[in-house]
């Protein structure tokens, strides 16, 4: 006959630790790659800001989030996801139409139907000046074809021959009217971007998605930059301490893109 002590069970400590097999691990790790690939391929996705066309929303070095659901068609769940049309003032990242494996990131001007012109540098949407406290007018040397949008000719080697071709059957009365499915984008930094001005409309089938944050930001020159003025102040700019501080820019992390 079994000693009492043989019968009585063996406490488990509310403490104790259970540590995973190889496998448990394995399929954690697998678990977290899957959904990862998921949120990157069909949500969200990573893109780097290498110009200063964006300037001063977007600046040379900004890491961004771009939610690739916002304009995607609502499906049989549009209760579920924020789907929504695209909107004058939008920042959008798409495919450039000329090449299609290049990404670029500029505003939403106009919409199908709309008329657009630039007169000295403003917009002019559907006949009416706009307000566009997102600009930024950093100073450039006079192009007519860029201020004075649509032009009848250009000098400035950045024009798409084949666009000026085609945006003249599309001006009527002096503006550019924006044609079915298309949308015309400028950047923010208006002296200094390449946009659709130049090459021509964004098609609604090569726009990926809408940048919503900022979530790293590394410190990198622009081309706009003004030279700092020499000083005969006495700088530390090559110590190890103001190198880790200053190579990002701290205070851009987790900015929402507006």
């Amino acid at each position: 006959m079994p000693s009492p002590a043989a019968q009585t069970p063996v406490a488990v400590s509310a403490h104790q630790v259970v540590y995973p097999t190889l496998l448990d691990a394995l399929r954690s790790l697998l678990s977290i790659i899957v959904i990862a690939m998921f949120v990157l391929t069909f949500i969200i996705q990573p893109f780097r800001i290498p110009s200063e066309s964006m300037e001063r929303t977007l600046l040379v070095g900004d890491f961004l989030l771009v939610n690739k659901m916002t304009y995607s068609p609502p499906g049989h769940w549009p209760w579920a996801l924020p789907y929504r049309e695209i909107r004058r003032g939008d920042i959008i990242v798409f495919r450039f139409p000329l090449d299609p494996t290049d990404h670029v990131v500029k505003r939403v001007i106009g919409l199908p139907g709309d008329r657009i012109r630039l007169r000295d540098g403003v917009v002019y949407l559907n006949g009416q000046p706009q307000q566009e406290p997102y600009v930024s007018d950093e100073s450039s040397y006079p192009d007519a074809f860029r201020d004075q949008f649509p032009a009848a000719t250009y000098t400035d080697p950045g024009v798409e021959t084949q666009w000026w071709l085609e945006m003249r059957r599309d001006v009527r009365n002096g503006e550019l009217i924006v044609p079915p499915n298309s949308y015309f984008a400028l950047g923010d930094n208006r002296n200094h971007s390449r946009d659709s001005r130049y090459w021509g409309f964004v098609p609604r089938e090569n726009i990926v998605g809408r940048p919503i944050l900022i979530y790293f930001s590394l410190r990198r020159p622009s081309t706009t930059d003004l030279a700092p003025l020499p000083d005969d102040k006495l700088g530390h700019d090559r110590d190890l301490l103001n190198t880790l501080l200053n190579f990002a820019r701290w205070d851009r992390m987790f900015r929402v893109v507006r």
